[in-house]
C-alpha cells in the first residue's frame, strides 16, 4: 500500500504511519520493531502466567500460535494468508521430507518446515545405524500433532525474525522439560546439588536488550552516515585510489551490520524472555542462554578466517544449511550449500554474486590455511603476526564478498567490482588453480555414504 506522496509502502497495518513519518523510518520497519517489542512483552507474560507447571501444553501451544498469527497479519497484512495455506499443505506430506523445494512466504518458515521434515524422515524413514549421532538425537520418531506442528512454525517468538530451532527442543520447552534436559546433560549431581535449579533468563534478556539498544543507536547514526549507495558514487568509482576504496568499502560494510545485530539479538531476547533458549552451563559454571543465538559479535569482529566469520554470522541459518544440505549431499557439499543458501535468500542478483564469490573465497582460504598455517605455530610471536594478518585479510575479504548482498542489483555490483578490479576473484582463482589441495577429513565419509546408499538400493 502506498499513499499519494509515496511516503510509505507496506502490505501490513498502517496504524503506525504517523510514527513512521515522525521518525523518518519506513513503515514496514516500524511495524517490525513494534511487533518484536510486543512479542517481548508477550514473552514475559507467557513465561509468568502460562508456565508449564500451571498450564497444559495444549494451551501454551494455542496461545503461542494465536499471538504468532496476529503478529504476521499485523506485519504483512492479509497477503500472509498464503503462509497459512503453505503450513496446512505441508502438514500432510511432512513425513516424506520432500518439501524443501516449496516457495516460501517467510524464509524462517521454510527453514522450520525443511528442518522438521528431515528430522521426521530420520526418525521414521531411516535406520538408526545410518544416522549420525546428532541426527539420531534430533530425530522425531512420531508424527507431530497438528497443534504441535502449527505452534512450532507460527509461534510468536520466532515467526517474524526467527531463529530456526529444533522441533524436539521446542516441544520440550512448551512441556516444561527444556531447562532440565540441558541441566541433566552436565550431570548436575556431581556438582553437589541434590535437586535441579530453575535458571532465570532475566540477566541474559537484559544483556541482549542492551546490545539491541546499542545496535539501534549505531543504525540510526553510523548506517545513515555511510549508506551502501555511496559505493557507486562518482568519487568512489572514479576518483578514489584503490587503497582508499578498500578501506571505505570496509567502513560501509561495517556500518551495514547494526540492523542485523539489532534484529537477531532482539529475536533472541524474545525467546529467552519466554523461557526458551537455555543451553546448559558454561565452563565457568554460569547458566547459558545461547541455544538460539544467531550471532557472536565478538567472534565476528575478531574472526581470523572466512570459516570462523561465517560460523558466527547467522548461526542458526548456517546450522540449518549444514543439517539439511552439507551433511546429506554426497558430492561438492560446500558448493551445493552456498547455492542452496542463495536460492533460499531469494531472487535478487546480488545474493548470487555474494554466494558464488563466497564459494571461491572459501575454497581459496581453506587451501591457503592448509598449506601455510602450520609454519606460524612454532612461536607465539609468529602466531600473533599470523592472526593479525589473517584478521585484516578476512575482514576485507568479507566486505568485498557481501557487498552485493546489500546492494542487491546487478549494475551497482558490477560497478563496484570493476572499481576494485575484481581483485579477490582473481586472487582466489589463482590460489585454487596453483596451490596444492590437500584432502579433507570430510571427504573420507563419501565411500561410507555411497556404501550405505548401495545397501538401500539392494
Amino acid at each position: 500500500m502506498q499513499d499519494g506522496s509515496g511516503a510509505y509502502r507496506t502490505t501490513g497495518s498502517t496504524c503506525l504511519h504517523p510514527l513512521s513519518e515522525l521518525l523518518g523510518i519506513p513503515l514496514d520497519q516500524v511495524n517490525f520493531v513494534a511487533c518484536q517489542l510486543s512479542a517481548l512483552c508477550a514473552a514475559f507474560w507467557f513465561r509468568l502466567y502460562l508456565s508449564p507447571g500451571e498450564t497444559s501444553p495444549a494451551v501454551r501451544h494455542a496461545f503461542a500460535t494465536i499471538f504468532g498469527i496476529y503478529f504476521v497479519i499485523f506485519c504483512f497484512g492479509w497477503y500472509s494468508v498464503h503462509l497459512f495455506v503453505l503450513v496446512l499443505m505441508c502438514y500432510g506430506i511432512m513425513v516424506t521430507a520432500s518439501i524443501s523445494n516449496i516457495h516460501r512466504p517467510l524464509m524462517i518458515v521454510t527453514q522450520k518446515i525443511t528442518t522438521l521434515a528431515f528430522q521426521v524422515h530420520d526418525g521414521l524413514g531411516r535406520r538408526a545405524e545410518d544416522l549420525s549421532s546428532e541426527q539420531h538425537r534430533l530425530a522425531v520418531k512420531a508424527k507431530p500433532s497438528f497443534l504441535e506442528y502449527v505452534s512450532y512454525l507460527l509461534n510468536f517468538m520466532s515467526v517474524i525474525a526467527g531463529p530456526c530451532n529444533n522441533f524436539k527442543d521446542y516441544v520440550a520447552f512448551i512441556e516444561g522439560r527444556h531447562t532440565h534436559m540441558k541441566l541433566l546433560e552436565v550431570n548436575w549431581k556431581e556438582k553437589g546439588f541434590h535437586s535441579l535449579p530453575e535458571p532465570s533468563p532475566t540477566g541474559a534478556v537484559m544483556h541482549k536488550l542492551c546490545v539491541t539498544l546499542v545496535s539501534l543507536l549505531l543504525f540510526l547514526t553510523l548506517t545513515k552516515t555511510f549508506p551502501v549507495t555511496s559505493l557507486v558514487d562518482d568519487w568512489f568509482v572514479h576518483e578514489a585510489n584503490f587503497l582508499t576504496r578498500l578501506c571505505y568499502l570496509y567502513i560501509v560494510m561495517q556500518a551495514s551490520k547494526p540492523k542485523y545485530y539489532f534484529a537477531w539479538t532482539l529475536a533472541d531476547a524474545v525467546n529467552n524472555a519466554a523461557g526458551f533458549g537455555f543451553s546448559g552451563v558454561d565452563k565457568n559454571g554460569n547458566f547459558s542462554w545461547d541455544l538460539l543465538s544467531n550471532l557472536n559479535i565478538w567472534k565476528i569482529e575478531t574472526a581470523t578466517s572466512f570459516k570462523m566469520y561465517v560460523e558466527n554470522w547467522n548461526i542458526q541459518t548456517a546450522t540449518w544449511l549444514k543439517r539439511v544440505c552439507y551433511e546429506r549431499v554426497p558430492w561438492y557439499p560446500t558448493v551445493l550449500t552456498f547455492i542452496l543458501s542463495a536460492l533460499w535468500h531469494g531472487v535478487y542478483p546480488g545474493y548470487y554474486f555474494t554466494f558464488l564469490t563466497g564459494i571461491l573465497v572459501t575454497l581459496a582460504a581453506r587451501t591457503v590455511r592448509k598449506n601455510y598455517r602450520h609454519y606460524f605455530l612454532s612461536s607465539k610471536a609468529l602466531k600473533a603476526v599470523y592472526d593479525i594478518v589473517t584478521w585484516a585479510v578476512t575482514q576485507l575479504a568479507v566486505s568485498y564478498t557481501v557487498a552485493p548482498f546489500v546492494m542487491l542489483a546487478v549494475e551497482p555490483t558490477i560497478s563496484l567490482y570493476k572499481s576494485m578490479y575484481f581483485y579477490l576473484h582473481i586472487i582466489s582463482l589463482l590460489i585454487i588453480l596453483f596451490l596444492p589441495i590437500k584432502p579433507q577429513a570430510h571427504n573420507q565419509r563419501w565411500p561410507q555414504t555411497l556404501n550405505s546408499l548401495n545397501k538401500k538400493m539392494d
